[in-house]
């Protein structure tokens, strides 16, 4: 398989969100405004106290601003595929030479690129200097923190994969993506450091793929799990993302049949 199309495709996805000045800027503001205002909610929930069960307030710190950075970064574009179903032009899709899966992916790449060198960024370098955060545990977790982000991302796409095929069965998917985005937020830790979950909670949580998206990456920075357990963790997100692939694949055979009937 070729790459340069996909590279353009993901070029393309660049170029586009850098054309949109004011909305780069207020993506910048937006990602602040949210952490500044968990940081408040925290600073008053600690109450002056140095930590709670273990936890220091820089760790919560530190949890939030790597969390909301990296979920402005993972913006997937949850409606790529419904789009082209419901308005058509899912046909023309499917007659061009590429794999319609490596573009949405390649699409998806270049708008988390940009937001990376241009949200993610400036948001945590201001963040960083206004609040502080603890610095990795060593030069290695640094590493192996952003090979378990991208593996994150895996996860966080792969979930929207699947969800997107539903579209040929469904006239409307907007529901569907709301109830996984508060699965996201609430189970992935981004939201409420899984620290503060209940025992059983987290149990629960751990046979569920959210908790890998933000949280292992979060503990890998922190120097929380050992080499067996970051082995682990790398393996339970990499068994996710090969899961919801597998899924999405068996959908996206059965949908174009359904496509066909439709357009017959």
């Amino acid at each position: 398989m070729r790459l340069s199309p996909y590279l353009a495709f993901a070029k393309k996805s660049f170029l586009s969100k850098s054309a949109y000045r004011f909305d780069h800027f207020m993506g910048i503001l937006n990602t602040l405004m949210r952490i500044f205002i968990y940081w408040g909610i925290y600073l008053a929930l600690y109450n002056g106290k140095s930590e709670v069960d273990g936890i220091t307030m820089t760790m919560v710190t530190t949890n939030f601003i790597l969390s909301m950075g990296l979920s402005a970064v993972f913006c997937v574009n949850d409606y790529y595929l419904p789009n082209r179903i419901q308005n058509g032009s899912i046909a023309n899709e499917l007659l061009l030479p590429v794999n319609i899966h490596g573009r949405m992916l390649a699409d998806n790449l270049g708008n988390a690129l940009f937001q990376l060198v241009f949200h993610f960024t400036p948001a945590v370098i201001i963040s960083v200097l206004v609040m502080g955060i603890h610095a990795p545990a060593s030069f290695s977790m640094l590493v192996l923190f952003l090979f378990s982000a991208l593996l994150g991302y895996g996860v966080l796409w792969t979930i929207s994969f699947v969800l997107q095929m539903l579209a040929f069965w469904l006239l409307n998917v907007w529901s569907i993506m709301t109830i996984k985005n508060v699965f996201v937020n609430v189970l992935s830790g981004s939201m409420i450091p899984l620290w503060f979950m209940p025992e059983w909670m987290q149990g629960v949580i751990a046979f569920t793929p959210f908790s890998s998206i933000y949280f292992t990456p979060v503990q890998i920075y922190l120097g929380q799990l050992s080499f067996p357990e970051i082995i682990k963790g790398f393996g339970v997100q990499i068994v996710w993302i090969l899961l919801f692939i597998f899924l999405g694949q068996i959908l996206w055979k059965q949908g174009q049949k359904k496509l066909v009937v439709q357009g017959g």
